[in-house]
């Protein structure tokens, strides 16, 4: 039990499910619920009385915590949506429909009818729940994803002390995995090579990171610079040194997304280069509010157009484009704005 910043925070032991193969991820989940309602039950908040649960998926697992809690003190469950996991893996070819997938939607399923409140990122995700509303009692709402101010911090990563030194910087921050269809920006970096101008920038951690360390060597891209994970209040000062954020989706997907590293760039002002699925809720949103360019094809010579269209209108325009990207962030991604929509939901 400790205090964090005036909340009271309690830590519940669980099997690991970080850094492990999918198997022993897939039961360390299973059992998490279990685990910490035991812990739960050995701690000082066990008899505690609860106004409202609000819980985060993923995992798909947390469904039996949660319906014990509100069991337990008759109040409403609010359930976040960031994935609608297994669908995407099928979608991304991960998984076929056979017993793998009826079982991980069959728990997804429960989970969801756990819930009183289903918050989702974007309205294109509303009709896969179309179902689950008609039940009585339920409420399906767009809750935007958030992202607090992190604290200011030193960055580890000085681009000028790197062979990027000088150069128009295109970041990438965050996980490198399957979901993400990070070639194409190998590809986009291959096909910008000769703009001694220009450098990409990965800093984070993933599936994917060692693979695709290996393909830039192997082609040579000395325009391409990886980075470990940095610390979250290292950021502002990373994009301070760079010129446009990336976001990167797998074309093969087909839920919408709004990933959590479009938020730190937004926060920071910085114009992004998105390459998404086709349809894509994300894409409408940047064209809307005119904070970046976006590609819905998939095809390396448009998104090769669309970051030399960007660098030519961030020519002398750097600080609109500041503008229009914090002001989105304040309107629609502030810790505040998730906070009053969550607590209004739980209290209606």
């Amino acid at each position: 039990m400790e205090d964090f910043d005036e909340v009271q925070v309690l830590r519940l032991k669980a099997p690991r499910t970080k850094d492990v193969g999918y198997v022993r991820r897939t039961l360390g989940e299973l059992f998490m619920p279990f685990s910490m309602l035991l812990q739960l039950r050995k701690s000082p908040l066990a008899n505690e009385g609860w106004e409202g649960v609000v819980w985060y998926a993923p995992s798909i697992f947390h469904a039996p915590l949660a319906r014990a809690l509100k069991n337990a003190s008759g109040c409403k469950g609010y359930l976040i949506i960031r994935d609608i996991f297994p669908d995407w893996a099928v979608d991304m070819g991960l998984m076929k429909r056979g017993l793998p997938y009826l079982f991980f939607d069959m728990v997804a399923r429960y989970q969801y009818s756990v819930a009183d409140i289903i918050g989702v990122q974007t309205p294109g995700n509303r009709n896969y729940f179309d179902c689950w509303q008609q039940q009585p009692g339920r409420q399906l709402e767009i809750l935007q994803n958030w992202l607090d101010t992190p604290a200011a911090a030193p960055c580890s990563i000085q681009v000028n002390e790197t062979y990027l030194k000088g150069r128009k910087i295109f970041v990438y921050a965050g996980n490198m995995g399957v979901a993400q269809g990070m070639d194409i920006l190998l590809d986009l970096a291959d096909k910008m090579y000769r703009r001694s101008d220009v450098g990409f920038l990965f800093v984070g951690r993933g599936s994917e990171v060692s693979r695709l360390r290996a393909a830039a060597q192997k082609r040579q891209l000395d325009n391409v610079m990886f980075f470990e994970e940095i610390h979250p209040d290292e950021i502002p000062g990373l994009y301070a040194q760079c010129s446009a954020g990336i976001v990167v989706l797998d074309p093969r997907h087909k839920s919408h997304n709004i990933p959590g590293k479009f938020l730190t760039y937004m926060q920071s002002g910085l114009p992004v280069l998105a390459s998404v699925n086709r349809g894509n809720d994300l894409a409408q949103l940047i064209r809307d509010e005119r904070v970046g360019q976006v590609c819905e094809s998939n095809r390396v010579d448009e998104l090769l157009f669309l970051a030399e269209e960007l660098l030519t209108q961030l020519e002398g325009n750097t600080a609109a484009f500041s503008v229009r990207c914090k002001g989105l962030f304040e309107r629609e991604f502030s810790v505040k704005k998730a906070v009053g929509q969550i607590v209004a939901a739980l209290s209606s």
